[in-house]
């Protein structure tokens, strides 16, 4: 059964999504959640919530599903996550393999660049998230 998403309009709300999204390991409902969530929201809405499975499915999400469509959308939601609570420990944990996951999504942003960020941009994000 497909989950139903709809805009979060608070940090409870969106904790119940991702929460459902998780268990189901749901990657085109993460999509769709992160393309109704405005970017900029996003560590409001993660509050101190943010941990490796989260991250992780945040990631594949943004890889299948949207890099390919919009690529400024998945720039703008890395970008903001990086300013999320708990994102420096979520990262420390991450393992050699799932930091490969991360390199691989940014590679493929560079190679869809857009208007929308410069390579410049691409470089300084990566290493906020060590790559």
């Amino acid at each position: 059964e497909k989950l139903h998403v709809s805009e979060p309009s608070n940090a409870y709300d969106f904790g119940q999504l991702i929460n459902a999204v998780n268990t189901n390991k749901d990657k085109a409902a993460c999509a769709d959640l992160l393309t109704l969530t405005d970017p900029k929201k996003l560590p409001v809405l993660l509050s101190n919530k943010l941990e490796g499975e989260i991250f992780l499915i945040f990631i594949q999400s943004l890889e299948y599903y949207i890099v390919g469509k919009d690529p400024g959308l998945v720039y703008q939601h890395l970008f903001y996550l990086s300013k999320a609570e708990r994102f420096k420990v979520v990262l420390a944990l991450l393992s050699k393999n799932e930091k490969q996951q991360v390199q691989q999504l940014f590679d493929l942003l560079s190679e869809n660049q857009n208007h929308q960020y410069s390579l410049e941009d691409l470089e300084s994000l990566k290493k906020v998230y060590e790559l």
